[in-house]
């Protein structure tokens, strides 16, 4: 017993003289040490998504997903007063209305040729693009996925940086995951699921899509 103390006495005293902490890196629980400073961030952050992105993220996303027509018309009437609805404000002064919204239209123009490829869907009839959804694998200036979600405290992370970092992994979650176009999809219809940030009124909305469905 006195061998077992001391050696949990020297590993806490080792951790805390390199700076490190232990963190769970694994799905059966196996820890590793991980720099407290901004060498650990991504493993922090991949320990964070690996814990909430399918268990806590996905479903909340689900649930509270707004029609996106119907979404567009309250932003256009009162953006504050549809985020306050429907949205969760991310930390910080001015900081952008994020929204998790669902959809379905015709796709009206694509682009799978970028890095930061994406298709425009139009949800209303009218013929022209109301939602696009972005397939990655870059995704272009959205913390949408992070900030609508209320668990990702600002609070909880070493800096901002480590806090972008999040929305940048989250971001590369959810388009990794999607199925991707085959051939030009224009034409064709399509349901979405996912989460877009909204500076003002006039902004497009440019979706992080959880979940991408194409008709044949």
């Amino acid at each position: 017993m006195k061998t077992i103390v001391l050696s949990a006495a020297v590993l806490a005293l080792a951790i805390a003289l390199t700076g490190c902490k232990l963190v769970k890196v694994g799905g059966d629980g196996s820890t590793a040490q991980v720099p407290a400073g901004e060498a650990g961030d991504d493993s922090r952050n991949a320990a964070r998504i690996a814990k909430t992105y399918e268990a806590q993220l996905v479903p909340l996303i689900q649930a509270k997903a707004v029609d996106a027509a119907s979404l567009k018309q309250a932003i256009a009437a009162d953006l504050d007063a549809a985020g306050q609805k429907y949205g969760h404000r991310g930390p910080g002064e001015g900081s952008p209305w994020s929204f998790a919204v669902k959809g379905a239209g015709k796709i009206v123009a694509a682009d799978l040729k970028s890095r930061a490829a994406h298709i425009d869907i139009d949800v209303d009839g009218d013929g022209q693009p109301d939602v696009v959804v972005q397939i990655g694998p870059v995704v272009l200036g959205s913390a949408a996925l992070r900030d609508f979600a209320p668990f990702y405290n600002f609070t909880d992370f070493r800096d901002q940086i480590e806090f972008a970092k999040l929305a940048r992994g989250l971001n590369d979650t959810a388009v990794k995951a999607l199925k991707r176009p085959d051939g030009d999809p224009v034409g064709k219809t399509a349901s979405f699921i996912g989460a877009l940030e909204v500076h003002s009124a006039t902004d497009k909305l440019s979706l992080v899509p959880i979940s991408l469905e194409i008709a044949p």
